[in-house]
């Protein structure tokens, strides 16, 4: 039992001994823990104080960096505006200055103006005062004529009107002696010029058939047609060509009217194309008009082609061609000009080839010597002397454009060609039924009327119509209103009174169309 106590004494003191040890052990431990934790304390405090340090030395020099910012950048505008306030004060006194001037050079007009006041308060002052000196006199003048006439005033105007109307009587009596002088002088030209009127008038017939084109219809049903809805195709026609539209004049027939020939054939030939389609409408008429405008040029320059090729002659400029081709359509004094222009070409070619001038020369100057009458608006003199500066300016050579300019004897003749052109033209011409002088008269009266009705501001187009009986002038709708378009039309008729001379009346018509015109994307 001593032994099993002793034993259990000795175990108890090991487990005692091993519990201090342990707790040495762990005491040891937990102590060298705690240094090494104040060790490292220490050192997060210094370095957290240097890392402190750091913060606060960059955010001083941040501060640092700000205030200066701050302080130049309120220097640089405290200096910017102190320079406009420079600017300011300088325009200020500038402006005081103007002002200054400106009151001085009122106050010298305010003196000026006092002085010019008083001098016409004196003026006016010395102009009451003779007014009155002139009343006095004149009433005494009065009184000392009628004292020494021995007459009143009321008698001695009496008088006076007496005396002037019989100065007047006298007068008109003198003058109507010299107007019956000068009617007698004048009766047999006016009388000369009153059978010229009658005759033309009577050549009614001749008229209708060298202005007029028929085109046949295969019955009446297609006039409707022609005509439109309220008229609207036959105004579109007329306006396209230019052409009066004649319907129930002929029957099975529509009659086109207008003394221009080229126009004429346009209209001819488009009427027959659209009676043959028989789609009759405002925008068909229209293109089939400018597509038979397009293929009359085309004729134009065939037809004068084939005159020059006919003559074996060179070929001639473009722009000649084209005026001689237009020839082709052309009457001058019922002779087609351009079968004339041919003729005597040939004429003049077998008298130069007799005498021995130069044949070609001769033969290019008698095809060209009327191309003048092709040159419509572009003619501002003869038909020669305007033809031949047109060939010159197209290459011909001098010889060729002095024989077209001296046919009519308005220029010397430079050389033979002239004379023998004038020789030919004279013998062409000579024929018998070649020529009638009142239908150029008559072409003339028509041409003359158009231009007239060209002459005033805002027409666009104007045609001389009905064999001159009337003239339609189209004006553009932006610049002629209803009410200018009435007066327009009393202007043009006084001026057609004023300046030409025609049998009858004319019936002048003002056209003022809108077109409205848009596309359906």
């Amino acid at each position: 039992m001593m032994f099993l106590a002793q034993g259990v004494l000795t175990n108890l003191a090991w487990m005692v001994g091993g519990a201090f040890v342990a707790w040495g052990v762990v005491r040891g431990i937990q102590i060298r823990a705690v240094r090494q934790d104040q060790g490292e304390f220490v050192d997060r405090r210094e370095k957290a104080k240097v890392e402190a340090d750091g913060i606060i030395q960059e955010a001083r020099a941040s501060a640092e960096r700000e205030t200066e910012i701050i302080r130049q950048s309120s220097d640089s505008v405290i200096k910017e505006k102190e320079a406009a306030l420079g600017l300011r004060e300088q325009g200020l006194q500038e402006r005081e200055r103007l002002l200054t001037q400106q009151l001085e050079s009122i106050s010298c007009r305010e003196l000026s103006l006092d002085g010019v006041r008083e001098r016409l308060s004196q003026r006016q002052e010395e102009l009451d005062h003779l007014s009155g000196v002139a009343s006095d006199l004149a009433v005494e003048w009065r009184q000392k004529l009628s004292e020494l006439a021995g007459l009143s005033v009321e008698t001695a105007r009496k008088r006076i009107m007496e005396v002037a109307e019989l100065e007047g009587k006298q007068e008109a009596h003198e003058m109507g002696r010299r107007i019956v002088e000068k009617a007698k002088r004048e009766s047999e030209s006016e009388a000369r010029r009153i059978i010229g009127l009658a005759i033309q008038r009577y050549a009614g017939n001749h008229t209708s058939e060298t202005t007029t084109a028929a085109v046949a219809l295969k019955g009446d049903d297609i006039k409707g047609r022609i005509i439109g809805r309220e008229g609207r195709n036959i105004r579109a026609f007329e306006n396209a060509t230019g052409m009066t539209v004649l319907i129930d004049d002929t029957p099975n027939a529509v009659v086109l009217s207008g003394f221009d020939p080229v126009r004429r054939e346009i209209a001819r030939e488009s009427m027959e194309r659209l009676i043959a389609d028989g789609r009759i409408h405002p925008t068909r008429i229209e293109e089939v008009v400018e597509r038979v405008k397009s293929e009359i040029d085309d004729k134009i320059l065939k037809v004068a082609e084939e005159a020059v090729y006919r003559l074996n002659l060179a070929p001639v400029h473009e722009e000649i061609a084209k005026r001689l081709g237009r020839l082709y359509f052309r009457l001058s004094y019922s002779q087609n000009v351009l079968d004339h222009s041919i003729e005597v070409s040939k004429l003049a070619g077998l008298m130069a080839a007799e005498i021995g001038a130069n044949v070609t020369d001769t033969m290019r100057a008698g095809l060209m010597h009327d191309v003048g009458k092709a040159l419509g608006d572009d003619m501002a003199s003869s038909h020669a002397i305007a033809g031949a500066e047109f060939i010159r300016r197209h290459g011909e050579n001098d010889a060729v454009v002095n024989g077209v300019a001296s046919h009519h004897d308005e220029i010397e003749h430079e050389t033979v060609i002239g004379l023998l052109v004038s020789a030919a033209d004279a013998i062409s011409a000579a024929r018998p039924g070649a020529r009638l002088e009142p239908i150029t008269a008559y072409i003339n009266r028509l041409k003359n009327l158009e231009e007239l009705g060209m002459t005033f501001e805002g027409v666009e187009r104007c045609f001389a119509i009905q064999a001159g009986r009337e003239v339609r002038v189209f004006v553009t709708p932006e610049k002629v209103t209803d009410e200018a378009a009435s007066k327009l039309a009393k202007e043009v008729c006084r001026k057609i009174e004023d300046e030409l001379q025609y049998p009858g009346q004319i019936r002048v018509t003002v056209i003022r169309e809108v077109r409205c015109i848009d596309y359906a994307k």
